[in-house]
């Protein structure tokens, strides 16, 4: 196995989203960060701070250039960063030195490297709100079809009170719904550029720092942070957290189908299954099990990044290449997380006949406390529930129904309602309904089209 599953070739097809992957190759960082030093010379032409004939010819250069990553590997292990290599080599490439003296004038590696990643970081947001725009519409439509379709509720694995499946979409849903409405402020506060130069107050370009900022935010419509934020890492760490939160609410949908297609159970068919090596007879749940896998890895990586927030003075190298080392697997992690969620999403088939069944099982228990709370109305509710227990132990010890003995028991009460899986809902045919208009309405705020 290589050292990440995320760069795999055997394995990237299940934990990895390509097109998030190929925002964190080497060849995508290259061209993000000659895409800033182009960006950067045109704003400082424009602002007079060197000369625009020379501006004009870097910025070309920077879209014209083909730089091999390969070759800025020298000298990494001592700078730490790639970006003095890809200067020198920028410069020579350029083959006009009156031009290329200006190339990343008064910037400092951070500011470019920071830059870029946030290039790529709104490509990255741009995928999920993508595919958090097909988790959403999926869910939705699954809890508008089957609000009312009855299944068992559990609570510690154990059957408690009947619900809908409508209601458990909901459930996985919800959380990102209120996800999404976070991410417009996300990528306010996150997409900006970074220009501070050596220690973040811009010294080497005079009293033009501040309107190169301007202009360069400007070029590469990003945001104008109003400073410095080289060790002001809460935009990371928040693009972090994010995705954790992502992460985990998919985790949970994992962990759910994974449970409810058990041999057993079966109360779910998923849309793609995997086969056994060697029992012809499983189809193992292969996308859930991958859900909660990633959630899992997830967590790990945010510790390393919200620890990573605590950059020293002005500038502080390992707090840096910690983020390194997790973001570009916490930014895959969620959008492929989201990707398997989509499929399941818009493939799972509800087994009514096998949730129906479930209802049934355990002599009909799972309505006691429908029973006790109908008899608190006609009796002491400390007494209704003793009684309905009573009658529970009966069930069992008898091999019978628990609505056989309550109409024996109570031959004068309407018991019908009580033990009907519908009537036994609750709010769960609202709830469903109700996440469906949210989430459609979630998605009309990502698409831009909310009123």
């Amino acid at each position: 196995m290589s050292a990440s599953p995320f760069d795999s070739s055997i394995y990237r097809d299940l934990l990895a989203d390509r097109e998030t992957a190929r925002l964190f190759t080497d060849s995508a960082e290259v061209r993000a960060m000659l895409i800033v030093e182009g960006a950067l010379a045109r704003a400082q032409g424009a602002a007079g701070l060197i000369p625009e004939v020379s501006a004009a010819a870097i910025h070309r250069a920077s879209l014209e250039l083909q730089i091999d990553p390969g070759s800025l590997a020298s000298g990494v292990d001592e700078s730490a960063v790639p970006v003095p290599a890809l200067v020198r080599r920028f410069r020579d490439e350029m083959q006009a030195p009156e031009h290329a003296q200006w190339v990343h004038y008064g910037a400092t590696s951070q500011d470019i490297m920071d830059t870029a990643l946030t290039l790529r970081l709104r490509q990255v947001l741009a995928r999920t709100e993508e595919r958090l725009t097909a988790v959403l519409t999926a869910l939705a439509a699954q809890a508008d079809t089957h609000a009312a379709l009855p299944m068992t509720g559990r609570t510690y694995g154990q059957a408690a009170v009947p619900t809908s499946f409508g209601a458990l979409a909901a459930a996985w849903g919800r959380p990102l719904v209120t996800l999404a409405e976070g991410l417009a402020p996300l990528k306010e506060q996150l997409l900006r550029v970074s220009l501070g130069g050596a220690a973040g107050t811009l010294s080497a370009m005079g009293a033009g720092g501040a309107q190169v900022r301007a202009e360069l935010a400007q070029g590469l419509g990003l945001g104008d942070p109003g400073g410095s934020w080289h060790t002001a890492r809460q935009p990371i760490a928040a693009l972090s957290a994010f995705a954790t939160q992502v992460t985990g609410a998919l985790g949970k949908m994992g962990a759910d189908l994974t449970l409810l297609g058990m041999t057993g159970i079966g109360e779910i068919t998923l849309p793609a299954s995997g086969a056994s090596s060697t029992m012809p007879q499983k189809r193992n749940p292969v996308l859930p099990a991958a859900l909660s896998a990633l959630a899992a890895q997830t967590v790990g990586l945010n510790h390393t990044i919200q620890a990573a927030q605590v950059h020293t003075l002005q500038r502080d190298g390992s707090a840096w290449i910690g983020e390194w080392l997790a973001l570009p697997q916490v930014c895959i992690a969620m959008n492929r997380a989201l990707d398997i969620a989509a499929t399941l999403a818009e493939g799972i088939t509800p087994n009514a006949d096998a949730m129906r069944a479930a209802l049934s099982a355990n002599h009909g228990l799972i309505h006691a406390e429908a029973l006790s709370f109908h008899l608190a109305h006609h009796m002491p509710r400390p007494e209704a529930q003793a009684r309905v227990k009573a009658l529970c132990n009966r069930a069992v010890a008898e091999d019978r129904d628990l609505s056989d003995l309550a109409a024996e028991t109570f031959p004068d009460q309407d018991l019908a309602p009580v033990f009907a899986d519908e009537a036994a809902l609750g709010l769960a045919p609202v709830d469903a309904r109700n996440f469906a208009s949210a989430a459609r309405a979630a998605v009309s705020l990502l698409s831009g089209t909310a009123p």
